[in-house]
Formats: C-alpha cells, structure tokens, sequence
C-alpha cells in the first residue's frame, strides 16, 4: 500500500475534510523520511494552541489530531528508539487492517547506509509507543534483540495473513495478537 493510499485512508477515518488528491509529482525526498511528525504536518493539525488571545490556532489535543489521533502520513520517516535512547531505525511504512480498519504493523528500517540495505522488520502497531516530548517511537527491545528479530527486505515481504507468522511476531515483540475483526 503507498504512502498516499494509507494517509488517505487514516485521514478519511479520521473525517479529515481537507484531503487534495495528490499531484502525479508527488515525490518523497530524502528530507522528508528525516522529519518528525510535527515537521511533516501539511494542515497544521499539531500545532500548539494559542492561549493567549481569541484567535486559538491548531487543535485541543484532548479532542483531536494530537497525540491520540494522528495522520499516517505524518508518522512515516519518524525515528524509533529504545527505552534506553539507542536509535533503532525509522518508520518505512504503516501497514493497515483493512478487514478492520485498525492499523496492524509499523515497517521499521534499521541497519544499512542511508536508509539503503538495511533490514524491514514488520512491529505490532502496539509494541510502538509515541515519546511526545522527543517526537519519535519507543520500541521496548535492545538493539542486539532487533538485529535478531524475524524481519525481511524490501523485494521478500512475509505473509502477514499468515497467523502463525502473526502470533511469531506478535510473541517476539512481547504483545497480544488480536484476532482480525470484520467491519460491517
């Protein structure tokens, strides 16, 4: 799934009333994959609101995009590190549910040179958590666990509706696999 399918996807979820169909030129650059969230925010969704007069800017995050609603398209190209700080990779790709609606797995690159021959691995969307305040991903593994962890390249991706593989990755990262739900 591209990278415009899937932020359209989280933004028609979301009822995000500003889509554009996007431009065949459309391209991602390499400055792109190393910006935050906050950086790559083409509606201003996270900006901060302005206490300080009637004129409030950006949402209220206790009820919109924030830190618990949030384009995917944004989340792409963020960092993700462990709890103890060492950079583990960057986020390639968020890989959606469609039977469910939920998102599944966040594509994690690590190793390589310039984000070029490096290992994919596919993380449980909840073995992620969102550090607000560094503005990246936690992911509780060590890096010598991630060099070990089922993982793939770009030309090999694995069978995700394998559920054995899901319960393999799922045990590996230490979190609940939840039985695909249909919606309606």
């Amino acid at each position: 799934m591209s990278r415009r399918v899937a932020f359209a996807y989280a933004a028609i979820a979301a009822g995000c009333p500003q889509l554009r169909k996007p431009a065949h030129h459309d391209t991602i650059t390499s400055e792109d994959m190393t910006m935050n969230y906050e950086e790559r925010d083409p509606f201003g969704m996270y900006k901060p609101i302005n206490t300080d007069s009637s004129n409030v800017a950006g949402p209220d995050a206790r009820h919109g995009p924030g830190p618990h609603l949030m384009g995917a398209d944004t989340l792409i190209g963020n960092d993700v590190h462990n709890k103890d700080g060492e950079d583990l990779g960057d986020i390639k790709e968020i890989m959606l549910d469609m039977r469910s609606g939920n998102v599944g797995y966040a594509v994690l690159a690590f190793g390589g040179t310039f984000g070029m021959g490096g290992k994919l691995f596919a993380v449980p969307w909840r073995a992620l958590v969102l550090d607000t305040e560094n503005k990246r991903f936690v992911l509780n593994v060590d890096k010598e666990r991630l060099e070990g962890a089922p993982g793939f390249d770009k030309d090999h991706w694995p069978n995700m509706a394998d559920q054995t593989w899901v319960r393999e990755i799922h045990d590996y990262y230490g979190v609940k696999a939840t039985a695909p739900e249909a919606r309606a």
